[in-house]
């Protein structure tokens, strides 16, 4: 069978006695979404520890239903339903009928979020990259009060069964202790990127000089923001914008009309779901990469460790991005911060780095040098694993 591009997990070993390792995630897998970058390396972690292992993640887009690497079984979910919850509900389902040949040899299920927790009956670490009931309320403004609060009690029921909850930063870390997890079980894991070697080609259809934003286009992203930032650079006609979206055109429909109201249509490069191993070339050989996260529930109260911000870090491309504390803990001081949710401060800020190059280059080059590894990544969770199976 023909692997996906970006499927490749790692683990060796056999299935016929049943998996000892199962990694469950309610995302698509392979895609274009940083999401997958980190189920990628966080399984393959999972994976190699246990000889194997059984990976049951989201299909469509033409992914295949099953799929096997090495020792590692990758199946996907690929049920059509509409509603939301009610996928997500099927998804539990289905993973539990997945992992059911393997209840007698399981030690170790690793899961992403609320979904995949309740289909496992055995022991389970915890990865806590968002809350549900924090989330949801940005892709369905209407869902009730009632719906959110059985959401959170479910968030509830999972994390206190967990060996282990990973948090990506210090702001979720305090969000799952305030609801009762003991510090002492939360253990912060934030994302990584590895360093972008010197030379990388120049991707063919970049403009001569640009920057850039890479990731969704959910609105607590800020992408409308970076929009109205850039229109107020007009007078920069040299210089483009370029969005690499993970997701597809259909999603971006309502930016591009609001590019179009500001004029910005032959200015804007659009580049959709590029494969992972692309995006370094854009954010190599920008000016400058933007991250303008919204100062919402979502990044306030929930926390994320952007993938973009690692990611930009170790191209040592400059980065300008909204003052949060999540971003604070990433850059660390080495990034243009200004406030968020303010298009004139943040064209202001990259209009500044662009007549100072020398100084974006150097501050670029300090960020790069605080940048995770996917291998360090790695090996902190690894001493996770360490500490449940001692246990």
């Amino acid at each position: 069978m023909q692997e996906p591009a970006g499927a490749a997990i790692g683990g060796r070993g056999s299935m016929a006695d049943g998996h000892r390792a199962a990694y469950i995630a309610f995302d698509r897998f392979p895609s274009a979404k940083g999401s997958a970058v980190h189920i990628r390396h966080m399984a393959a972690e999972l994976f190699e520890r246990y000889g194997g292992g059984l990976l049951c993640v989201l299909g469509g887009g033409g992914l295949p239903a099953y799929q096997r690497e090495g020792g590692v079984e990758i199946v996907r979910f690929g049920e059509v339903v509409p509603n939301w919850l009610d996928r997500a509900e099927a998804f539990t389902a289905w993973a539990g009928e997945q992992l059911a040949p393997h209840r007698d040899t399981l030690e170790l299920c690793h899961v992403r979020d609320p979904w995949g927790a309740l289909a496992v009956t055995g022991r389970m670490v915890y990865e806590a990259n968002g809350l549900p009931s924090v989330e949801l309320p940005y892709a369905w403004p209407r869902v009730a009060p009632s719906t959110l609060a059985k959401i959170r009690e479910l968030e509830q029921r999972c994390l206190s069964r967990a060996e282990a909850v990973i948090v990506p930063s210090y702001v979720i870390a305090s969000a799952v202790v305030d609801r009762g997890v003991a510090p002492g079980r939360v253990h912060l894991i934030p994302n990584g990127a590895d360093p972008v070697p010197a030379g990388v080609p120049r991707p063919a259809a970049a403009p001569g000089r640009y920057v850039v934003y890479v990731g969704a286009l959910q609105p607590w992203q800020g992408v409308d923001v970076l929009l109205r930032a850039f229109s107020r650079l007009a007078d920069l006609t040299d210089l483009s914008l370029v969005i690499c979206s993970s997701v597809s055109p259909s999603r971006a429909r309502p930016l591009h009309r609001l590019a179009a109201r500001l004029g910005l249509e032959d200015r804007v490069s659009w580049q959709y779901m590029l494969p992972h191993e692309q995006v370094a070339a854009w954010l190599a050989h920008a000016e400058l990469s933007v991250a303008p996260l919204t100062a919402t529930p979502r990044n306030l109260e929930q926390g994320c460790s952007p993938i973009k911000v690692w990611e930009s870090m170790a191209a040592g491309t400059p980065v300008v991005a909204s003052d949060l504390p999540v971003i604070r803990e990433v850059l660390g001081g080495h990034g243009r911060l200004v406030p968020p949710d303010r298009p004139a401060e943040l064209a202001r800020a990259i209009r500044v780095l662009l007549e100072y190059p020398r100084a974006a280059r150097e501050m670029g080059e300090r960020a790069r040098e605080r940048v995770l590894s996917w291998a360090d990544v790695r090996s902190r969770l690894a001493t996770v694993y360490d500490q449940v199976e001692s246990h």
